[in-house]
């Protein structure tokens, strides 16, 4: 019987960090106050607050009090927080914040709608002016209208400002609450004083700012929502349930039951639940919202699968490998969210300016007013101007500017199979003026395939064929395979062409783990593979079969075959068996192994007259999207250099195929960060190394950026703040592509803040912009800062892939 239970948290999940909703931040003010307030937590070692996401992401030491001490602060501070559940926690863990959030965004619209209603008779007498109407509403009823809207819609300015205030801080609710009560205050003051005259009120002025800054706030909440479409869109693909095979039943149970090693059924149109292989059965997997991959991916036994990935036609038997946090898709998952809530660089820049931000503009009011008073313009003019001043100045569009833009790029990002894991590799990727690549697994397939297939004699290729891949049957190594594989190919025991194409085209056969580059490990598909052919008879052709075979320790393999005795083995073996060579095919031998192939043959070991029977050379494939990737990078000024462990013939013959310059060859591990420290020099910019195995994992460090492939060890992706989630080369142009565009949003977004306050404040100072117009095009300014850091989202690749 299969053993349920509840899962441990793994040791790469960091156990001293919190995550904390945060409720009632307006402004980058706000962030600010409550990461100082985090911080000030004994034993807090750090905190990023992110207004976008508004979350907080807490670092605990080891003397750390808890989240009920973070939770108190932020509470001490003047807003509320709630705990994030952890990532292993089931998908419905965090529906009460989930539900919390849409119910009070279904409040805020019913809000603006009745903030609307009332202040639209306030406001409709002023422009039935401009249409040589006069009508004007009773001072009394204008009076009822703008009170409503003022103390009962306009409360949360009034309950954040003074929040502000205790605090001995300020934000854009307390601009706010200054600025209409003012305009308010004074057409009070008006009615009081002269209750029987006619005379120009301003209870329209503070109605309509109160109404169009939140109305703004709705428009930028549902504008943010939308830039984390890509978490959601993760989350919601982990299934909270699982079908597991208990003995000869099956049975429906809570996901957090299943362990690794439980064997759960897949049904056809199912997601699967966890990370695993296919036990039984054959299927057809989409996974495009994990790798970005947008053909379904054939699936056999032994291939991994991957949990959120949609089961096509097929039902598969499936043995758990990983659950809960330990999933690929949790892993993805927390460093998508890990990018977004981190802060970029520039962004310290940013929080600075937004800290003397508020403070500045409150000075600037009160001199706009004593401007106007000492000018000689009545009160009323001055204080409409100050109320202008405080109205237009609102530090949302400088504190939006940014991380809007990198949870729209780290999001389009994953949704493409490029993981960022912070916000300062996304920063620092779009600089990248050099890209160093590993061969094996990187540029090429990573694994050999018969790359030369000649007979020697009057023997023919299909007979050669099927005898090597007959001497070859029982062996596990990975050129033994490369023989057998084109032996079924050629025979029509292969899989689909299709199947292959596929394969060559996204890496799905390189093995998920290596120990190393060069040299490469066995395939779960190939294992399978030869293991199911190994135990059959040779098929087609002669039905030839092998008996004896036995493996010759540095030389190669042989078996006995119809009375004769053939072996497979290197050059120094044909060589020992005294087998003479026509100087045709010894010059042929060395060209194959001046273009980086290992050269094997096929020879008979007959003792009165041994003979060579036919020359196979092997040789690593280069990816077919390799050299468009490669041609892109140079497009967008980026300068490829090959750093390989390989033989100089090798690396010479893949650099050659992609049109690349500069390569290194023959670079032991250690030398690999040496190398990238060199083009660090020379280049005098920033450098990427892109790689996949436990040897690029220092170069990967080494780098101004590490790109690893998630096809490769875990050990690159650890030390990579980039991971591409297929083995496609072209991926790592996109990430770069993807990073300079964001960085542009990023550059947009913070000049269109900084000039809209440095236009807006002066025209509002000197009396051009009145209160209405100012708090129009302070909402304006936040929801444009969002919307277009959402255009990222319209980002596609290259054409053509």
């Amino acid at each position: 019987m299969t053993e349920l239970a509840t899962p441990q948290r793994p040791s790469d999940v960091p156990a001293k960090t919190a995550e904390l909703d945060i409720g009632g931040m307006t402004c980058a003010s706000c962030a600010m106050r409550v990461e100082k307030a985090l911080a000030k937590v004994p034993g807090v070692a750090g905190v990023s607050v992110n207004l976008a996401t508004e979350t907080a992401t807490v670092n605990l030491g080891e003397a750390s009090s808890g989240p009920g001490a973070l939770i108190e602060a932020v509470k001490k501070a003047g807003y509320e927080a709630t705990l994030i559940a952890p990532p292993d926690a089931p998908p419905a863990a965090d529906s009460a914040i989930a539900d919390s959030k849409r119910d009070k965004a279904h409040r805020e619209r019913y809000a603006v709608l009745a903030s609307a209603v009332l202040t639209l008779p306030l406001v409709l007498p002023m422009v039935g002016e401009w249409f040589g109407l006069h009508a004007m509403l009773s001072p009394w009823l204008q009076l009822a209208l703008a009170s409503i809207v003022q103390f009962v819609f306009g409360a949360r300015f009034y309950q954040a400002a003074y929040r502000a205030v205790r605090a001995g801080a300020g934000n854009m609710d307390l601009l706010v609450a200054l600025g209409t009560s003012a305009a308010y205050g004074i057409s009070v003051y008006q009615l009081a004083s002269h209750p029987g005259d006619v005379m120009h009120l301003y209870f329209e002025a503070s109605a309509v700012v109160i109404t169009l800054v939140r109305f703004g706030k709705w428009l930028e909440a549902r504008a943010k929502r939308q830039t984390t479409d890509a978490i959601r869109a993760l989350n919601a693909l982990r299934p909270d349930r699982a079908r597991v095979r208990i003995g000869a039943d099956e049975r429906e149970v809570p996901l957090a039951q299943v362990r690794v090693g439980t064997v759960v059924i897949v049904r056809p149109g199912e997601r699967v639940p966890v990370d695993g292989a296919v036990l039984e059965g054959r299927t057809h997997i989409d996974e495009s919202l994990i790798t970005g991959e947008s053909l379904p991916v054939p699936k056999q036994v032994a291939d991994p699968v991957t949990a959120g990935s949609i089961n096509g036609e097929g039902a598969i038997a499936v043995t758990t490998t990983a659950i809960g946090a330990e999933t690929t898709l949790a892993r993805i998952i927390r460093l998508v969210e890990s990018a977004q809530a981190e802060k970029a660089p520039i962004q310290r820049l940013v929080d600075r300016v937004s800290e003397i931000f508020v403070p500045a503009i409150l000075a600037i009011a009160a001199l706009t007013l004593a401007g106007w008073l000492i000018a000689g313009a009545g009160g009323e003019t001055a204080i409409l101007n100050a109320v202008a001043v405080l109205v237009i100045a609102c530090p949302c569009a400088l504190g939006l500017a940014t991380p809007a833009a990198i949870m729209a790029g780290t999001g389009v990002a994953a949704r493409h199979g490029v993981l960022i894991k912070d916000a300062e590799a996304l920063e620092t990727a779009h600089r990248v003026n050099v890209v160093a690549f590993d061969k094996t697994g990187t540029l090429t397939i990573g694994q050999p395939s018969m790359t030369a297939f000649e007979p020697i004699g009057g023997i023919g290729r299909d007979e050669a064929l099927a005898l090597a891949a007959a001497v070859q049957r029982h062996s596990d190594h990975p050129l033994a395979r490369a023989v057998v594989k084109a032996y079924e190919m050629r025979s029509g025991d292969s899989p689909t062409h299709a199947e292959v194409e596929h394969e060559l085209a996204t890496g799905d056969a390189a093995a998920p783990h290596r120990s190393g580059n060069d040299v490469p490990g066995p395939n779960a598909n190939e294992l399978a593979m030869s293991s199911a052919v190994a135990s059959a008879p040779a098929a087609k052709a002669e039905a030839t079969t092998a008996s004896a075979a036995r493996a010759v320790p540095g030389r190669g393999v042989e078996a006995d075959i119809q009375g004769h005795t053939l072996a497979l083995g290197s050059t120094r073996w044909l060589n020992e068996l005294g087998i003479r060579l026509p100087s045709r095919l010894t010059e042929r031998a060395r060209e194959l192994e001046a273009a980086g192939n290992t050269v094997s043959w096929l020879m008979q070991r007959d003792p009165q007259a041994p003979a060579a029977l036919a020359l196979i050379a092997f040789g690593d494939t280069v990816k077919p999207t390799a050299r468009a990737a490669i041609e892109r990078l140079a497009r967008m000024g980026v300068k490829s250099v090959l750093v390989t462990g390989d033989n100089h013939g090798s690396a010479a013959s893949v650099a050659k195929a992609l049109g690349i310059d500069e390569f290194h060859a023959e670079v032991l591990p250690e030398d690999k960060a040496r190398v990238i420290l060199d083009l660090k020099f020379r280049s005098a910019g920033i450098v990427a190394m892109a790689g996949d195995g436990i040897n690029d994992a220092p170069a990967l460090a080494a780098a101004d950026i590490g790109i690893a492939m998630a096809t490769g060890t875990d050990v690159a992706m650890h030390a990579a703040g980039i991971t591409l989630m297929r083995g496609d080369p072209a991926l790592v142009a996109d990430a770069i592509d993807i990073s300079r565009k964001t960085w542009r949003k990023i550059q947009q977004n913070l000049f269109w803040a900084f000039v809209y306050n440095l236009i807006g404040i002066p025209l509002a100072a000197f009396g051009l912009l009145n209160p209405m117009l100012a708090g129009a095009a302070m909402a304006f300014s936040s929801v444009s800062v969002v919307t277009n850091a959402l255009l990222l989202r319209t980002w596609r690749g290259a054409p053509g892939r």
